[in-house]
């Protein structure tokens, strides 16, 4: 049985787990993204197991289609919206997952709000460089924090938000009054919520409904004192508006985990755009998360093995 392990991006893979326990299979890792289509199905062919990082690499179902060897599909996560799961089940190919380790993206995503608060980058930078205090940060105490969704990490994303006593408003399309009260936040309009947010942060599931909601008509609505965060998945904001806001001054700063193409191509957009504190979607990349991953796809492999699937994902 062949395994590939699939967007190794830092080499810690194989020290993450007893992949020696798999007896019987040759394991290979991959440490750099394969590219297109072609590439995948002609690197991945030989392969009876494959075991997908989160998102990272897509796989339509012309490239489940090409690979006639695959017998089982292994995801980080319980939910993989990168894999046609019906191309999946036509074949009768398993997709099996992994307990959700931490809610880390929380911490990333209060990590980007303060370092654009507080412009620590531009900080460090010029002092590096031989200048002392070079600009001004903002304190949070009394802002408004605008949190774009209010399911798991929103909800803590809020509740932190009032440790830094910070009045917090909310906004989804299925948003009900009833559900922002259980967290003690304010359900608001989308005219308010984009023109009263200080710091908006974006914490909602790519959806068609959901694709593009923070577009060119919203960032305009926006103060231009205010910050955005997006921590979540990057089709959710228009990015080349982003940038254009960004330009010409209409808002603050943003700061970005996430994007439409990752990796995120030289020629992105908001490379150029000023005021941006911009990481490589590490919202999930921690010593923590990867050690309760892994194990878990060795269990999942070996519980195919052995004619048992364990953690399937219904297809």
């Amino acid at each position: 049985m062949k395994v590939a392990v699939l967007d190794d991006y830092q080499r810690v893979a194989q020290a993450m787990a007893d992949w020696s326990s798999l007896q019987g299979c040759t394991i290979d890792f991959f440490h750099e993204p394969l590219g297109s289509a072609e590439h995948i199905v002609s690197t991945l062919a030989p392969y009876q197991v494959i075991v997908a990082m989160r998102e990272r690499t897509r796989f339509p179902a012309a490239v489940i289609d090409a690979l006639p060897q695959l017998r089982l599909f292994v995801t980080t996560g319980m939910n993989n919206r990168a894999v046609d799961k019906p191309a999946l089940a036509a074949r009768g190919i398993p997709l099996c997952g992994t307990p959700w380790a931490e809610d880390t993206t929380v911490e990333l995503a209060w990590g980007l709000i303060l370092s654009l608060a507080h412009a620590i980058p531009i900080q460090q930078a010029s002092l590096r460089g031989g200048r002392w205090q070079s600009t001004i940060g903002t304190s949070l105490r009394g802002k408004t924090l605008g949190v774009l969704g209010l399911g798991t990490i929103g909800t803590k994303m809020a509740r932190l938000a009032k440790t830094f006593q910070m009045r917090v408003i909310a906004y989804s399309p299925n948003l009900t009054t009833e559900r922002a009260a259980v967290v003690e936040v304010e359900a608001v309009d989308k005219h308010t919520f984009f023109s009263q947010s200080d710091v908006l942060s974006v914490h909602l599931i790519l959806s068609d409904t959901t694709r593009g909601i923070v577009g060119a008509a919203e960032l305009a609505l926006m103060k231009p004192s205010a910050l955005l965060i997006n921590t979540s998945r990057g089709p959710l904001v228009d990015e080349h508006a982003l940038a254009a806001a960004l330009h010409r001054g209409a808002l603050s700063g943003a700061a970005c985990d996430v994007y439409s193409e990752e990796p995120i191509p030289p020629k992105h957009p908001l490379l150029a755009a000023p005021n941006t504190v911009l990481t490589p979607h590490i919202g999930y990349v921690t010593k923590e998360v990867y050690t309760a991953w892994f194990p878990a796809v060795i269990e999942d492999i070996q519980g195919f093995l052995a004619g048992s699937l364990v953690r399937q994902i219904p297809l």
